[in-house]
């Protein structure tokens, strides 16, 4: 347990398993120096908490291990700095650890943090600093840098009538996973389909190249997909003060792969579709004359409208998706 080491002990389990951090000035300092070759630094903080973003048992009987919030908490980040068109380059992490929190889940941590950096491809990201407290749960809260390379960075706020709207990455996995892990479908016996939307949940990957490809190809307007495709299209549209009509055939894609699991679960597939977000794909608007970068889909078109609203073919729907207030 965290009880039986002080501080520094613990930080020495921590460090050498995140490797070297790749700034002027690393962990052992008040603060670190990073270097801002573009003379501008895009910055985002996110926090998981468990028994709100986590769940360290689920119904399902399936236990979250370090390396799923380690993972998660890059992968979160990564996508907001993505979402910018910008390359992520540095993490400082505190974590709140209550003192019964086994050494070696700490550690597994480290390495789940150390992984989705290297597995996701932020080649120029490394841990810099970070902290750490004393506290009745478990929270993970993790601010992340980026460089721009000489881009503009791409705002929500740029969406204009007759762009398309496109996404990279996946929709529902993600959603599909937390209903399964909510279930009283045991983990450990589910077909190997319905473990792997689980561990999207658990380990999202987020689509890291796109955000920058986009900004490359010129894209108009771009936000993560962190709280789901409809949600996060109408804050979408509002920032751009244009209507944002999402394509039901379009998304059929997305919605197939799902199939297994809303069986499983009698589920509607295309609500998890529409209102799930951890997957944390790239929602994109792009000129129509435009062609998409790889790995982008169509999903809809932007319109203009006196109501700044997402619909689905053409139609108001209920909203859906998540809120970290209303639920």
């Amino acid at each position: 347990m965290i009880n039986d080491l002080d501080e520094g002990s613990l930080l020495d389990r921590i460090f050498p398993r995140l490797g070297p951090a790749n700034v002027p000035v690393g962990p052992g300092d008040d603060a670190a120096v990073i270097d801002a070759p573009d003379a501008r630094t895009v910055i985002s903080i996110d926090t998981l908490v468990q028994d709100q973003d986590f769940r360290l048992e689920w119904p399902s009987g399936y236990r979250t291990t370090g390396y799923d919030v380690g993972w998660k908490s890059v992968a979160q980040n990564l996508s907001d700095i993505n979402a910018m068109g910008a390359v992520p380059t540095s993490l400082v992490i505190s974590l709140t650890l209550p003192g019964s929190t086994p050494v070696a889940w700490v550690e597994d941590l480290a390495d789940g943090v150390a992984e989705a950096i290297r597995k996701l491809g932020a080649d120029r990201c490394s841990v810099v600093g970070g902290d750490l407290g004393r506290g009745e749960a478990l929270v993970v809260t993790a601010a992340v840098t980026g460089d721009l390379e000489g881009r503009r960075p791409v705002l929500r706020s740029g969406a204009r009538p007759g762009d398309i709207v496109a996404v990279a990455g996946t929709l529902g996995k993600a959603a599909a996973g937390l209903c399964l892990l909510e279930s009283k479908h045991p983990a450990g016996q589910a077909p190997e389909g319905l473990q792997a939307l689980a561990n999207m949940q658990s380990r999202p990957e987020p689509p890291l190249q796109a955000g920058p490809a986009a900004a490359k190809a010129g894209a108009t307007a771009m936000m993560d997909i962190s709280d789901g495709l409809l949600r996060d299209a109408a804050r979408l549209a509002r920032a751009s003060s244009v209507s944002v009509d999402l394509f039901a055939a379009a998304l059929q894609g997305f919605v197939e792969p799902l199939g297994e699991a809303a069986a499983v679960l009698g589920a509607d597939p295309m609500e998890w579709v529409l209102g799930g977000g951890e997957d944390h794909g790239l929602l994109c608007t792009f000129p129509a004359a435009e062609a998409l970068p790889d790995g982008f889909v169509a999903v809809g078109a932007v319109r203009e409208s006196g109501l700044a609203q997402a619909t689905l073919d053409g139609a108001a729907v209920q909203a859906v998706g998540w809120d970290h207030f209303g639920g």
